[in-house]
């Protein structure tokens, strides 16, 4: 799980387009802590600190401590707005965390052991059809990334969700179908000599 982040913010009195467009001019982002069975909380932090969090990559796996008026308040971030031209954060939305809540989040993938796949060492290329997993877990468990191993698989061949071993107490949050999430295909040298071995799996 990545190390937790601290995030200092205060309290936001008034909600409106006009109060937040007053905020974002002094360097404020505007934001909403909500869950937890309680009142949403809004807040405002500072848009330079965001912005640094938000580029450690890892920002929306993270569990944020969010530090107002003196206390601390276990959060998940779940969604950020940003400009359209400037591409600044304008809003983000926190989850409150209580207890051992069960939480759905968006994990990269990471693929491993290229060396020990033939369809690659012949050229193979890997199409890649998610980048990420949606997965429910613990909030004080959330993984990194989750491997997938490409060992042993050639070209026409498929990697499915039940092809990967996950963290325990980490499950898909899609379960109506064993999706894809790569397969591996012939570059097009061997398509004209063989003919296209395969194509994406759409769902």
């Amino acid at each position: 799980m990545s190390e937790a982040l601290n995030l200092p913010a205060e309290a936001r009195e008034r909600a409106g387009k006009g109060a937040s467009r007053a905020l974002r001019r002094e360097g404020r982002t505007p934001a909403v802590i909500y869950g937890g069975k309680e009142e949403p909380t809004l807040i405002h932090v500072e848009q330079k600190e965001l912005v640094r969090q938000l580029m450690t990559g890892h920002f929306m796996n993270s569990i944020v401590n969010i530090e107002i008026g003196g206390q601390t308040i276990r959060t998940l971030p779940k969604d950020v707005a940003f400009h359209p031209v400037t591409d600044r954060p304008t809003h983000v939305d926190f989850l409150r965390l209580t207890g051992d809540a069960r939480v759905t989040v968006q994990v990269p993938v990471v693929f491993v052991n290229e060396a020990g796949s033939p369809g690659l060492k012949k050229g193979g290329v890997l199409n890649i059809v998610r980048h990420e997993l949606e997965l429910v877990c613990a909030s004080d468990s959330i993984p990194d990334e989750i491997h997938v191993d490409v060992g042993g698989k050639d070209v026409g061949d498929s990697i499915h969700i039940s092809d990967v071993t996950l963290p325990k107490g980490v499950a898909s949050a899609i379960t109506d179908r064993d999706f894809t999430i790569a397969t591996l295909v012939a570059p097009s040298a061997l398509k004209s000599s063989e003919g296209d071995t395969t194509t994406a799996d759409a769902e």
